[in-house]
């Protein structure tokens, strides 16, 4: 389906739903917030049944996802075992390949389980992929403050692939108006490690074109375009190329694209899927206040849950697909900050529904949030999570796109459009009220309610849940240690038990470093208060690979 993924050039009537809908999340948050506030005062017995309700709740779905967590977890450890490359090269002779492969039972190696079964799938499906011999890759880093320390690591770790590099073009994406030293420090890489690749070049895009917020997505989409002519002119295939749209700070390991290039040869319908890894904050890891530690770990811990459930899995940050699909879809919407999220949309409804994320577990390192000192920090990641949340500006464009498309079966618009208007509801609200207003029953208890046997009980309820919960928050702050990048620190145990102590500060973080952001992002959306692209600041540490 032809559609207009933007909030822009709409006719009056589109004008007036998206206005409506943009309304919408904060509505239902707010509403839910103040409601529980207005129903504790004059309806304890009501709210205290509500509360009780809510807290059942968010300890089924913490277990159910903690149980996933550790699936994912134990997933990406195997893996990060398996040899990408020879996978690769095995699909290029695949029938014999697969007559090769010895007959396993899901039980003794669930990767070489998996591996088989999708070789399997791939020789019925008849859609064989082309020769990797003959398969690119295009990787895009858009740049505007990121200076040479930021940039280096990233491209060097790109020329040390096991995935033959000259068969990888970079392209960094300059905003025209970033710094001269900025400047200079990408076109001394692009010189440095130009031989290395086969190809690596700088795309400068220009300030001011017409119908182009300034966002990420309109600076991308310009290189994007550039890169399209190159490649054409190449005479290589676009069905052919892999492209991977990377913050600057991204540092992927040796098999990354060796992974890649395995997932897209082994999935028949690769031509309509992005590919998402999982994204650890490790770089500058040892190099940034606590807070920032956990609640990106947090963030890394979200991706692998989100890992196991591939029919409802969303592009987040550094991810990749097939570039085919990025030239038909006309590229990244320019007008929109979330535009990570928002080109699976964008795909999802132009080809019906038929487009999906397949999940990689396989790992890429990104910076964590940084800057002067502490406050400062805050100050940072506040930011940087309220324009993660604005991702709810794609709500009104997709129910709009929903409501017009009935190609897309009536199930898959219904699941997706409510796990995405749930989403964002429970991330602006659930904060609030497991460390705010799920006291207030009580609280504000009139003298009848007081006495009564669900007042004195309310806590002891609370007390059962949340210390059966504790075991789902110590299986997080293990496997958290777990996934920590191996580091020349002194004293290793004492960092590792001071990391532990510092997820004790979590409630904090849940309000205001996660609810408090997304209602912020939900409130300005609901007032018609537009965000622009806020570029973090970030430092690179040194870790050991």
């Amino acid at each position: 389906m032809r559609f207009n993924y933007s909030k822009l050039n709409l006719t009056p009537l589109e004008a007036m739903w998206q206005r409506r809908l943009e309304m919408l999340p904060g509505f239902l948050s707010w509403s839910t917030l103040i409601g529980m506030i207005l129903l504790s005062i004059f309806c304890p017995f009501t709210a205290a049944i509500i509360t009780i309700c809510f807290y059942m709740c968010w300890f089924l779905r913490l277990s159910y996802m903690t149980l996933f967590l550790v699936l994912s977890y134990m997933r990406l450890n195997v893996e990060s075992k398996t040899d990408w490359m020879t996978r690769v090269q095995g699909i290029d002779q695949l029938v014999t390949y697969y007559q090769q492969q010895p007959h396993h039972s899901w039980w003794q190696s669930f990767s070489s389980w998996s591996h088989e079964q999708e070789l399997k799938n791939l020789l019925d499906s008849q859609a064989l992929p082309a020769n990797s011999k003959d398969l690119y890759h295009l990787v895009i880093f858009p740049i505007i403050k990121e200076q040479l320390e930021v940039i280096e690591p990233a491209i060097k770790a790109i020329s040390q692939q096991q995935f033959p590099s000259k068969q990888i073009i970079v392209v960094f994406a300059l905003e025209e108006c970033a710094k001269d030293i900025i400047k200079q420090g990408v076109y001394s890489v692009e010189k440095k490690y130009k031989d290395f690749l086969l190809d690596c070049f700088t795309v400068e895009h220009p300030f001011g074109i017409p119908g182009e917020a300034r966002v990420k997505g309109a600076n991308v989409t310009y290189a994007a375009q550039k890169a399209t002519a190159y490649i054409a002119k190449k005479k290589i295939p676009f069905e052919n190329v892999i492209v991977s749209c990377f913050d600057a700070d991204t540092v992927v390991s040796d098999n990354y694209f060796a992974c890649l290039t395995y997932h897209f040869m082994i999935t028949p319908n690769r031509q309509r899927c992005s590919f998402q890894p999982i994204p650890m904050y490790h770089n500058n890891i040892w190099h940034v206040p606590g807070f920032a530690r956990v609640i990106e770990t947090g963030s890394s811990f979200f991706q692998l849950i989100e890992a196991t459930n591939p029919k409802k899995l969303v592009t987040f940050s550094s991810h990749s697909m097939s570039f085919k699909a990025l030239v038909e879809v006309d590229y990244w919407p320019v007008d929109m900050i979330s535009d990570d999220s928002a080109i699976f949309w964008k795909c999802y409804i132009h080809y019906d529904g038929n487009y999906q994320v397949i999940p990689m577990y396989v790992t890429l390192s990104m910076d964590m949030v940084s800057a002067k000192n502490w406050w400062s920090t805050v100050e940072s990641v506040y930011k940087q999570k309220r324009r993660w949340a604005w991702g709810v500006e794609n709500i009104p464009i997709v129910i709009r796109a929903f409501w017009k498309n009935n190609n897309i079966p009536l199930w898959d618009r219904f699941r997706h459009g409510f796990k995405l208007l749930e989403g964002h509801w429970s991330w602006a609200t659930w904060g609030f009220i497991l460390s705010l207003e799920g006291w207030l029953p009580v609280l504000f208890a009139r003298h009848e309610f007081a006495s009564s046997v669900v007042y004195y009980n309310i806590p002891e309820i609370a007390s059962l849940i949340f210390n059966l919960a504790s075991l789902c928050f110590i299986t997080s702050i293990i496997l958290s240690i777990a996934l920590l990048p191996k580091t020349d620190v002194r004293y290793p145990l004492l960092v590792k038990i001071g990391h532990a102590l510092e997820w004790m500060i979590l409630p904090f973080i849940l309000v205001f470093l996660g609810a408090l952001p997304a209602l912020d992002a939900q409130t300005r959306l609901m007032f018609g208060k537009y965000l622009e692209f806020f570029v973090t600041g970030k430092g690179q540490g040194k870790i050991k690979k």
